[in-house]
């Protein structure tokens, strides 16, 4: 059964009758009509607009779950007391049990960072009886171009638009304020996004960390790899103005391809494109 239990995921229960207004008011993520079958991206970001915590969104039967990095559960926990004020929410660490599974017809959440394949996210007892395959879901994840904060970048150093935030759905652009809500609805409706995940191929193994170079100048960052494949931020500007000068991109000397995630909606610039957001 492809499956793989989460250890290095936690996850944080928002519940009270306040909890899906206390939240709508702070994360990027649309909660109203969320259905209770989906596991949605989103994320609470510095007022600058940069990401905080990333996490995936999913409704409880008295409030909300966010499953993020086990490492900053109680960094976000800490945060959402200081912006709790008079709410009626309690902010509380869950000890269940996380799990992903693939191409299988069972109980659980569709993963909306997968908007091509079929990935569910499992909780609790679903949770409990999945395997180990955690190298193989971490393969499709990089090869999907699914990025999440600590494992693959470090909080507060991106914009939304970089990890493709605006692409699968876990920015909401049509519904009200929320924490940095100004900076990254200037982003959109300029269309000045110019760090994007792309997904990496070569004929051999690609460095995490190893900068993406053409024509002797850096283009991006490695974020993480699955041998011959991986994530990279890339400027997606200077990339263009590679591939239009016949520039190879290259990653410790080894050619590299560089390809837009086959869900995402975004190009490449053309010729002459805009400056950082």
């Amino acid at each position: 059964m492809p499956s793989a239990r989460q250890p290095d995921r936690a996850t944080l229960h928002v519940t009270g009758p306040d909890a899906r207004h206390f939240l709508q008011n702070l994360i990027t993520t649309e909660l109203d009509g969320m259905p209770d079958t989906e596991a949605r991206p989103g994320a609470l970001l510095t007022p600058q607009g940069k990401i905080l915590f990333d996490f995936l969104v999913s409704s409880l039967s008295d409030g909300i779950r966010l499953d993020l990095a086990a490492s900053a559960r109680d960094a976000l926990a800490k945060r959402l007391h200081l912006y709790r004020l008079r709410a009626k929410v309690e902010i509380a660490p869950s000890d269940e049990a996380i799990a992903a599974a693939w191409d299988l017809d069972v109980p659980g959440l569709r993963d909306m960072r997968f908007p091509d394949r079929t990935v569910l996210r499992l909780y609790g007892p679903e949770a409990e009886g999945a395997d180990d395959e955690v190298v193989a879901y971490r393969a499709i994840r990089i090869a999907d171009g699914v990025a999440e904060a600590e494992v693959d970048f470090p909080s507060g150093d991106v914009f939304p638009h970089d990890v493709l935030m605006d692409q699968n759905g876990g920015v909401s652009f049509r519904k009200g304020c929320f924490v940095g809500q100004e900076v990254v609805s200037r982003i959109q409706h300029r269309g000045t996004a110019r760090r994007r995940v792309m997904v990496l191929r070569a004929e051999s193994h690609i460095t995490p960390g190893a900068n993406v170079e053409a024509g002797g100048k850096t283009i991006g960052t490695v974020l993480s790899s699955a041998d011959t494949v991986a994530m990279a931020m890339i400027r997606i500007d200077r990339l263009a103005d590679a591939l239009r000068a016949d520039l190879q991109p290259s990653v410790d000397g080894v050619a590299v391809s560089a390809e837009v995630p086959a869900w995402a909606g975004y190009a490449l610039p053309e010729a002459g494109g805009g400056e950082d957001a």
